[in-house]
């Protein structure tokens, strides 16, 4: 069984209201991206390993917080994407804008002072070493 417990707030809504998005008419578009982040989390005897994908995002757009065993990865998404025709009349302009978050816990606490974080070619990777639990004494009864 897995430690890691996945806080989305999608999963909050009724039985109700889920059934009732499904069966609203909407628009089925394929080539506009959701609002999404994946993550890969692996974890070794010294921390957790992740791995988020944000392609085309900026840098200083990202925020990572940790509090304790809890990890929030926050992104700003800006997109754009025009369609022209000969005459440079625009036939279709697709815009999106948003925010899109991933909030976590682990199984441990993390030692926040030692995390180290990473953004290359649309990847955030993030060390997050485990932080040394204070080791249990034994408590002598008088």
């Amino acid at each position: 069984m897995s430690n890691l417990r996945v806080l989305d707030p999608s999963f909050t809504d009724s039985f109700e209201s889920a059934m009732r998005r499904l069966f609203s008419p909407g628009v089925f578009e394929t080539e506009t991206p959701a609002l999404k982040m994946r993550i890969d989390v692996s974890e070794k005897d010294d921390g957790y390993h992740v791995k988020a994908d944000f392609p085309g995002v900026r840098k200083d757009d990202i925020n990572v917080r940790i509090d304790g065993n809890v990890v929030q990865i926050d992104a700003e998404v800006k997109q754009e994407k025009e369609t022209r025709d000969h005459g440079d009349k625009i036939l279709r302009s697709e815009r999106y804008w948003g925010n899109i978050s991933r909030t976590f816990s682990l199984a441990q606490d993390v030692d926040d002072g030692k995390v180290q974080a990473r953004y290359a070619d649309g990847v955030l990777t993030l060390d997050l070493p485990k932080k040394a639990s204070a080791a249990s004494r034994k408590i002598t009864v008088q």
